[in-house]
């Protein structure tokens, strides 16, 4: 089968799973993708949020491939996908300079320029934020998921979605236990295998903190499994973009987040007008 036709197909699905959602007028639909990128489609979360006159949860699973993804990013507004989009800048300099055996010594190889080469920009800055450490894509096995989405970019790019890495276009780079934290719920202890009572209530509580989302039958699925649950959270938080409510780079940050990616979080402002009460601060 062609890649085109996966792609047709796939969209022809996104739009079955609406119909059976009980989303009447497609093209009135707001939709919202989120994505939990692994290495492995198989082990790959993807979610898609309907958004009419009712939000509704219209798909949650584990497992899609390339095509899939692409045909979801091509009906959606707006696509959160949690994996690093690009490498730090001082990294990519360095693996040129070294390739091409032109790198100067540093004056000290110490923790702080070893960090600067495993850590972007925006990683520091959500460290800063929320106390959360994301993972290094220079150092880490996140690198691996983050080379698939690498290609998968290039290919949307071909197609003329605009994929730029700073989220000012269509997609967007999301930390689901960052977003979790700023909305002050667990945001630890809920994955793995191991982990089902802990994330069951973690989905008992966003099912009370979101009582507009029509979860349409797929808390069990995201009990079940916390790839599904990311991807809700993913395409929660890209919905939370489109209606103003992250925060993106500043004007004196575009430049690198273009080049290195850019992790949106719920804005402490926004949050606060909308839902009444402050980020970081517990419901009463």
């Amino acid at each position: 089968m062609r890649k085109s036709d996966d792609m047709e197909i796939g969209q022809q699905r996104v739009a079955e799973e609406g119909r059976r959602a009980g989303s009447s007028d497609a093209a009135a639909i707001r939709r919202f993708v989120g994505i939990d990128l692994a290495a492995d489609p198989k082990r790959t979360g993807i979610a898609i949020l309907g958004e009419g006159e009712r939000l509704i949860l219209e798909r949650a699973q584990v497992g899609a491939d390339d095509g899939e993804l692409i045909a979801a990013v091509r009906v959606a507004e707006r696509v959160g996908v949690d994996v690093p989009f690009g490498w730090p800048e001082p990294f990519i300099e360095l693996m040129r300079a070294h390739a091409g055996v032109t790198q100067p010594a540093p004056a000290s190889t110490g923790g702080e320029w070893r960090r600067r080469l495993a850590m972007r920009t925006t990683d520091l800055l959500v460290h800063r934020r929320t106390a959360l450490t994301p993972l290094s894509v220079s150092t880490d096995r996140i690198a691996h998921p983050a080379f698939r989405w690498a290609g998968i970019e290039a290919r949307l790019r071909h197609m003329g979605i605009d994929v730029a890495r700073d989220g000012s276009g269509r997609v967007c780079e999301v930390y689901p236990a960052a977003t979790l934290k700023c909305w002050s719920l667990p945001y630890r202890g809920y994955k793995g295998t191991a982990n089902t009572r802990p994330r069951s209530e973690l989905v008992a509580a966003l099912v009370e903190r979101l009582p507009r989302l029509d979860w349409n039958g797929h808390e069990e699925a995201c009990a079940a499994d916390d790839n599904a649950l990311d991807a809700v959270l993913a395409a929660l938080t890209a919905r939370e973009v489109a209606l103003g409510g992250c925060d993106g780079p500043p004007p004196d940050l575009r430049r690198i987040a273009r080049q290195e990616g850019w992790i949106w979080l719920p804005s402490e402002d926004q949050y606060r007008q909308r839902t009444g009460h402050s980020v970081g601060t517990p419901r009463t």
